[in-house]
């Protein structure tokens, strides 16, 4: 079914949303539709349409070309929605039940049509209210494990895994990671975003030259390092979850990438909500942090056993090598992550919405401490409990 011959590129309304599901047939005849924009991102519209008698729902997402959070004046190009298509089919296949069905894709129109997902809640609004999700780890870390491994030179033939990585070169959205969060967070740039009471954090962190060097290596690595097809924008808002269910949404910045990339933005989210949180309500965060790595390590160690293709990999000590290169990435890109969502463009609720001042920009500061702690000290961390327990002595500052 295409409809790309059909149509020009334009921006969807709600009522032109409506009219193309029905012309694409995705609800019975005679079903009463409506829709509404749901959208809260920054690059993309999002709307749901719903039949409320059937309680039928579809989400159709448009690419815009301009980032929605700036305007015309920031343009970008129309490819990522089939990046972010091909890379949800490529991860359905690997963990079913653990991205959204794909329905329908038109790269004419940079739309993407998925299942409906109302019935979840976005991880991150849960956890600012102090929902647990008791599964969100266990499914979090096997998505990681599975969708890195298995697009992997581990799991694929040379010249597969090679034509696949040239499927998702995806500039003008790494070029956005780049910037905002191994640039310019780290310099007096524009684009930086944060209150006046942290300007003397912020420049002093500027003038850490010894913090900026190792930023630099961790950039070197996000540019070189071609391990994996990653997320690459994995967040607790491109989440969706629920008691039982967990949802992982938004791959639109996917690529081939180093594998701690993604396990260390969920870990820096994951953090930046216990820095909002008072001290007793912060160890169903610890706890998340803790079991994501070790699902993660432990599905990705059998995996590697019993499924992988490289003859070094039956080496012993490779696999450990592996990890503890996996771990030590992990740990200073959550810091880079931590530090551009505190003064970066970007920030997240998590902390913007502490309404009481000063415990706002306590956390704030306490984000902007841990973040370059993990950086500088990424290679010193062994464990994810040390990794807790400085998390844990960060917290305790100023109590």
């Amino acid at each position: 079914m295409a409809v790309s011959k059909e149509f020009i590129y334009e921006p969807l309304t709600e009522r032109s949303a409506i009219t193309l599901a029905i012309r694409l047939r995705l609800f019975e005849d005679g079903e009463v539709l409506t829709c509404y924009e749901i959208g809260d991102g920054n690059l993309n519209l999002v709307f749901r349409v719903v039949d409320h008698v059937n309680s039928k729902g579809i989400i159709i997402k448009q690419a815009l070309p301009y980032a929605k959070v700036v305007g015309e004046s920031w343009p970008l190009t129309l490819q990522r929605n089939k990046i972010e298509c091909q890379a949800l089919k490529i991860f359905s296949k690997h963990v079913p039940g653990l991205v959204p069905d794909v329905l329908y894709n038109d790269e004419v129109l940079a739309i993407t049509i998925m299942e409906d997902l109302s019935h979840l809640e976005i991880a991150r609004k849960g956890l600012i209210n102090r929902n647990d999700y008791p599964l969100l780890s266990q499914h979090i870390g096997t998505y990681l494990a599975k969708t890195l491994f298995y697009t992997s030179d581990f799991a694929l033939e040379p010249l597969q895994k090679k034509l696949l990585a040239k499927e998702f070169v995806n500039p003008e959205l790494c070029k956005i990671t780049e910037d905002l969060v191994f640039t310019d967070p780290f310099f007096n740039h524009e684009t930086n975003n944060f209150e006046s009471a942290l300007k003397d954090d912020a420049e002093n962190l500027w003038n850490d030259l010894s913090l900026k060097l190792e930023v630099a290596k961790l950039k070197k690595k996000f540019l070189t390092s071609g391990e994996s097809l990653l997320h690459g924008d994995l967040h607790t808002g491109s989440i969706f979850v629920s008691q039982t269910e967990t949802k992982v949404i938004d791959p639109e910045f996917a690529f081939y990438g180093p594998i701690g990339f993604d396990i260390g933005q969920f870990t820096a989210n994951l953090l930046l909500n216990a820095l909002s949180l008072p001290e007793q309500d912060r160890d169903s965060l610890y706890h998340h942090v803790a079991k994501t790595w070790y699902v993660f390590s432990t599905t990705f160690s059998t995996l590697w056993k019993e499924e992988s293709l490289e003859v070094y990999s039956r080496i012993d000590g490779y696999l450990e090598f592996t990890l503890n290169q996996i771990f030590e990435d992990t740990i200073g890109f959550a810091g880079c992550e931590l530090i551009r969502r505190t003064i970066g463009l970007a920030h997240v609720a998590d902390l913007d919405g502490i309404s009481n001042d000063e415990l706002r920009i306590s956390a704030k500061r306490k984000a902007l401490s841990l973040g370059s702690q993990l950086i500088k000290s990424r290679q010193k961390i062994q464990s994810i409990e040390q990794l807790i327990e400085i998390v844990r002595s960060v917290h305790a500052e100023n109590d």
